[in-house]
């Protein structure tokens, strides 16, 4: 395999990963979300827990992966210091959406997971908290964009 085909390949690992942080959490909050209203109490509860539990698993594996791969591409660019302020912001947002990640899983959502009635308001909680995620990962597409160029 070719130099480039390697490094196009973990772009692409990196690209994909993100897309699919980012890209779960505004289907989970602007298409989820919304739907549960259609369903009584416990249903929504219930579908919202399994919903969260089910999107959780993949930034698990996703998180660790996109945050890898970009290391491994600011290395072979020639470490942190020959890198753009936008990589080194992408780095920093990266950072932090997952300390918020953190958060988000080990505050409110396990309070939902041991509660036997969940209350709405734990859930609007992770919902406050993915929104500023939502934010950092616009934020951090937005500095991939103005590290490119055109």
């Amino acid at each position: 395999m070719s130099h480039s085909i390697l490094w196009s390949l973990v772009l692409a690992i990196h690209l994909i990963g993100m897309t699919a942080w980012v890209g779960g959490m505004v289907y989970a909050v602007f298409i989820v979300r919304p739907s549960l209203g259609l369903l009584d109490a416990t249903q929504r509860a219930s579908v919202h827990l399994q919903t969260l539990t089910r999107f959780f698993r993949i930034v698990w594996h996703t998180m660790p992966t996109v945050l890898v791969t970009g290391w491994l591409m600011i290395l072979h660019e020639g470490g942190f210091a020959a890198v753009s302020w936008q990589v080194n912001a992408m780095q920093v947002l990266g950072l932090a959406m997952a300390a918020l990640f953190a958060r988000i899983y080990f505050g409110p959502f396990q309070k939902v997971r041991r509660a036997i009635r969940p209350q709405p308001a734990t859930f609007d909680s992770i919902r406050s908290l993915v929104m500023i995620n939502i934010g950092m990962g616009f934020l951090t597409i937005l500095a991939a964009a103005m590290a490119r160029g055109l």
